[in-house]
């Protein structure tokens, strides 16, 4: 019987371990045990996924402008969603012979550079976007702005991985779920504000780790509660009247968010958030079976080191998409496919390695951008008896140099370090960047010191505010940075009796992340009963953290 074995990350020089399923699964797929750890890994595959930072370009074939997730600097003809699904030009026309005496990797990043990229990308499975250009990673948007890694949603801003969501702002990872505003793992829910942990709840504000809840105010861990204010029954006339008096005003809304901030640490916190979940570890799992090491996955099955994947099975490594797939192994936004390694933002393919932008192919390796097409090798067309005997010799290069099984190197990546979601979840200086060899970002699309109206002169009522408010750049009380109201926005702060806020989407996103808390894991005791857990929760910070049984007494 296969043994847990610990090998030492050939990049970070940390120590990690490979059980006995994990070399079940690497053997199954054909490629040798990783050489790198995890967290290397999933920088690696990061560098390929730039969610939020967009920029205005120009369409290199139209001259039209667009929205793009490539910096104006990058080395790439982008262009428009309307040229790249066009039949004006054709991915082959690029194709390149292989050259036997040249790194594989270094003829892929020639490929990668000849051909054109299309501006954002748009999740083919969920339908088309509609009057929502200013979103990525997306589908099946209807009136969105500023919607990342989601889809289908309807009239929703500045939010990132929800499903099914309708009329909502400033949202993570949240489900089935309408009129809500800064929520984390939030589900079958209506009209919640800043809550956390919340599912089948209505009318609630500032609560974490609720079910089944309505009309309640700074509460934590109720279960089919209503009418309370910070875990205490008052009448509905008392409940009524103090919302009342805090709706609309960011001065009084800033009061309760510091006070409820000091109350939930009162409380014990459950080791996980994963719901209907078996046999597995990591955090914010959903309906999964025999996951492991994973985060905001949900219905996942026999897989290992996920990342905000859903309804996939029999994979490693994964970042986004997912959906009826299988076999894949670092891959970043991969769906509707099977058997693919180190592939990138495609769909609907099967047998593909180090690829990107693939739809509806099989049995290729190093494409970009191909439709419906097979046995090609740097887009060019082989006979399937040429395609085998020359993977055979790429193989054959990528075993010697142990690169067989991971994402294509970080040079190749088309995105900084600060751009893309490695910076989100392991956050580093622009010197650590420097030191670990990736590319850092300086010129990030955004302004300072533009303002035409300073935070303190903006209304501490919604009320009070004015629409010419969409017409002035605002400051960002954290970072400095300018920011804008949308007419949109602003009629959503109305119907909601929200103040305007005063820090810009970047730093609400940031405290949401750290909301949800990191994608890391570490062993402790459980507070009450002294069992061995592993959590997401630091043995730092404060809170006190209960295992999944010692929770459920509590609680329920």
């Amino acid at each position: 019987m296969m043994k847990n074995e610990t090998k030492n990350c050939q990049n970070c020089k940390k120590d990690f371990v490979i059980e006995p399923d994990d070399f079940g699964f690497y053997e199954k797929i054909k490629v040798p045990p990783p050489t790198w750890c995890p967290e290397c890994r999933f920088i690696l595959k990061a560098l390929w996924r730039n969610e939020t930072s967009l920029y205005n370009r120009t369409c290199a074939k139209t001259d039209k402008p667009i929205i793009s997730m490539y910096n104006s600097k990058s080395p790439y003809a982008v262009v428009s969603h309307d040229f790249y699904e066009s039949d004006e030009w054709n991915p082959k026309e690029y194709g390149m012979d292989f050259n036997s005496n040249e790194s594989f990797f270094d003829q892929l990043k020639k490929l990668f550079v000849k051909v054109p990229k299309v501006a954002t990308f748009i999740s083919t499975g969920d339908g088309p976007n509609i009057n929502s250009i200013y979103s990525n990673y997306a589908g099946g948007l209807k009136n969105c702005y500023f919607v990342f890694n989601s889809g289908p949603a309807e009239e929703t801003l500045y939010s990132r991985g929800c499903r099914n969501i309708i009329d909502s702002m400033d949202n993570y990872f949240s489900t089935k779920v309408e009129k809500i505003y800064e929520c984390v793992d939030c589900h079958k829910s209506s009209n919640i504000y800043y809550g956390k942990n919340v599912s089948e709840s209505v009318n609630c504000l500032f609560v974490t780790n609720i079910r089944n809840c309505m009309n309640c105010l700074g509460c934590v861990n109720l279960r089919n509660a209503s009418y309370q204010i910070f875990n205490k029954q008052v009448t509905k006339e008392e409940y009524e009247k103090t919302i009342k008096d805090i709706l609309g005003s960011y001065k009084k809304i800033e009061q309760i968010k510091k006070k409820f901030k000091e109350f939930e640490k009162k409380f014990p916190v459950r080791s996980s958030h994963n719901l209907k979940t078996s046999g597995s570890t990591g955090d914010y799992l959903t309906e999964c079976k025999n996951v492991k090491d994973s985060f905001e996955v949900v219905r996942g099955e026999d897989s290992r080191y996920l990342f905000s994947s859903k309804e996939l099975k029999d994979s490693y490594g994964t970042i986004g998409y997912g959906f009826n797939s299988d076999r894949l192994l670092e891959c970043v936004g991969v769906g509707y496919s099977s058997n693919i390694i180190g592939g990138v933002n495609s769909s609907n393919c099967h047998d593909v390695m180090y690829s990107c932008f693939l739809r509806n192919c099989h049995d290729c390796i190093g494409c970009d951008s191909l439709r419906n097409a097979k046995y090609c090798i740097l887009n060019k067309q082989y006979t399937k008896e040429e395609y085998e005997k020359t993977r055979e010799l790429i193989f054959k290069e990528l075993l010697e140099k142990n690169l067989h099984g991971l994402i294509m190197p970080a040079e190749l990546a088309p995105f900084a370090y600060n751009e893309t979601i490695a910076q989100d979840n392991f956050p580093i200086t622009k010197e650590k960047a420097i030191a670990i060899k990736v590319r850092w970002e300086d010129d990030i699309q955004k302004t300072k010191n533009k303002e035409t109206k300073k935070p303190e002169d903006t209304p501490d009522q919604i009320k009070d505010v004015e629409n010419s408010i969409t017409d002035e750049i605002l400051q960002c009380i954290d970072c400095s940075r300018n920011y804008k109201i949308t007419e949109q926005e602003l009629l959503f702060y109305r119907r909601m009796n929200i103040p305007i806020p005063r820090r810009c989407f970047y730093c609400r996103h940031k405290d949401r992340i750290a909301r949800r808390g990191p994608y890391k894991f570490w062993n402790r005791s459980c507070a009450k009963c002294k069992k061995k857990i592993t959590t997401n929760y630091d043995p730092g910070r404060p809170e006190i953290v209960y295992c999944e049984k010692c929770y459920q007494q509590e609680v329920y």
